[in-house]
């Protein structure tokens, strides 16, 4: 996406950014790091067309939205407002956008601000508008300065959770942080910029971030579902039965055998005619265990468990 891209300032200022080769793959978390005063917030102003560069070229800029370091708070709108303009510069309906805008502000705690002017609100709510506006519309290049910042505990965790599901549905996410741990374990891609250019930053051995653990059962001949997202890790062989439980009250299954389960009702129920019961008979099952980061997960898998397995998940 960039090429020899440079930027400075003036015709003969120094050179803020220099020579640098950047692709953005979607599906992709990408942090960008670096001391104060480098350019951080000039190249994120570029991925977002904000700003052009100097000299190089950029190219293939997907569908892009952008939280600025500084969000101009002093805007002739109120807060529903904003959003529901923004979100007809991004091509929504007015009704859609309006929809949207409250299901945003509601998201990051702040629906009782919708009536309110921009000039009214804190710092921290003012924060949570300029998230909201860069959200309402699912862009496929979403790019972040301090958008954290001035957030309170909840909201930074939504904003999280909102991050990870853009990334999981297929854009690409470009951030800028002051907590090094942001995201951790979800990064895809880390780079530093020093020296007016940027460097690639290894992911740490044995981060894997925040784990979702998955419990599928279904039939032992069942593949697992294709759209699990993130290509989750087994925990283990698959068709491997669960760790030994009490014993059923038919008692334990022979060596070599697969376990089966029984259900028995208190009364006979009658089938067609006198006489005759109805039995109900299992189908044998098999249970496997899967592991994979909460980020790739963001609350799909029980929607794509389909017909043969079903799975359900929990925090690890």
């Amino acid at each position: 996406m960039l090429r020899g891209v440079g930027r400075r300032y003036g015709l003969r200022g120094p050179w803020v950014l220099r020579g640098l080769d950047l692709d953005l793959p979607a599906h992709t978390l990408v942090r960008i790091e670096g001391a104060n005063g480098v350019g951080k917030s000039t190249l994120l102003r570029l991925l977002a067309g904000i700003d052009a560069p100097t000299e190089g070229r950029m190219t293939g800029r997907p569908r892009t939205a952008y939280v600025p370091e500084r969000f101009p708070a002093a805007l002739p709108f109120t807060a529903a407002g904003y959003l529901t303009h923004m979100g007809r510069v991004h091509g929504l309906p007015a009704a859609e956008a309006a929809a949207r805008g409250q299901e945003w502000l509601a998201r990051f705690g702040a629906a009782g601000y919708a009536r309110t002017p921009l000039a009214e609100l804190s710092k921290g709510t003012s924060q949570k508008v300029a998230v909201a506006q860069a959200l309402l519309a699912g862009p496929d290049l979403l790019v972040l300065d301090e958008a954290w910042t001035g957030l309170d505990t909840e909201a930074r965790g939504a904003l999280d959770r909102a991050v990870a599901e853009r990334a999981a549905g297929g854009a690409t996410v470009v951030f800028v942080d002051h907590d090094p741990g942001r995201l951790a374990g979800a990064v895809g891609l880390a780079y530093r910029l020093e020296d007016r250019t940027l460097t690639p930053v290894p992911a740490s051995p044995g981060d894997d971030g925040p784990r979702v653990r998955i419990e599928a059962t279904g039939r032992p001949s069942a593949a697992l579902p294709p759209e699990l997202p993130g290509a989750p890790a087994v925990d283990g062989t698959p068709g491997t039965p669960p760790a030994p439980g009490p014993t059923p009250p038919h008692g334990p299954s022979r060596p070599g055998r697969r376990p089966r389960t029984v259900r028995r009702h208190a009364r006979p129920r009658p089938l067609r005619g006198p006489g005759r019961a109805r039995r109900r008979h299992h189908v044998p099952q098999r249970r496997i265990h899967l592991s994979q980061p909460t980020s790739a997960l963001a609350g799909r898998a029980v929607r794509h468990a389909g017909p043969s397995i079903q799975a359900t998940s929990s925090n690890l």
